[in-house]
C-alpha cells in the first residue's frame, strides 16, 4: 500500500481545557496520513485520480479555526469523520493533532492524540 502525508499544518487556534487557553490560544500542527493506492494518480497525473490534498487542508483549517473545544482528541475526531465523509473511497488514514508548548508545570515540547479509520 502506499501513502500520502500531509504532515505539520500549522494552525493558531483557540482550544483547551483552561479559559486563558481559549483567549489566548494556542499553537497546533496537524497531520494527516493516508494508505491508499496512489498508482492511477502516479500514472495518470490527474488531480481527479488523486487525494486532493488542498481539500484535506481546508477540512482541518474549517475544525480548527472551528468553535472552541476543549480536547485534542476532540479535534482529531472531527478532523476525521469530516475526511471520512468526503473521501469514503479512501477509508483507511490517520490524523494527528498535537498542541505545541501545551500548559504544563514543565517545559513540554506537545501533547499530541492520533486516531486512525476506518474506527
Amino acid at each position: 500500500m502506499d501513502t500520502l502525508t500531509i504532515k505539520g499544518m500549522k494552525f493558531r487556534a483557540f482550544h483547551g481545557v483552561h479559559e486563558h487557553e481559549k483567549k489566548e490560544g494556542n499553537d497546533f500542527e496537524v497531520d494527516v496520513i493516508f494508505e491508499a493506492d496512489l498508482s492511477t494518480a502516479g500514472e495518470s497525473d490527474q488531480l481527479s485520480d488523486a487525494i486532493d490534498y488542498t481539500q484535506v487542508h481546508q477540512i482541518c483549517t474549517d475544525v480548527m479555526e472551528g468553535d472552541s473545544v476543549d480536547l485534542i482528541e476532540h479535534l482529531c475526531f472531527q478532523i476525521g469523520t469530516a475526511i471520512s465523509e468526503q473521501f469514503p473511497q479512501h477509508s483507511r488514514f490517520e490524523v494527528g493533532v498535537r498542541k505545541l508548548s501545551p500548559p504544563l508545570s514543565s517545559t513540554t515540547e506537545f501533547t499530541e492524540a492520533r486516531m486512525s479509520w476506518p474506527r
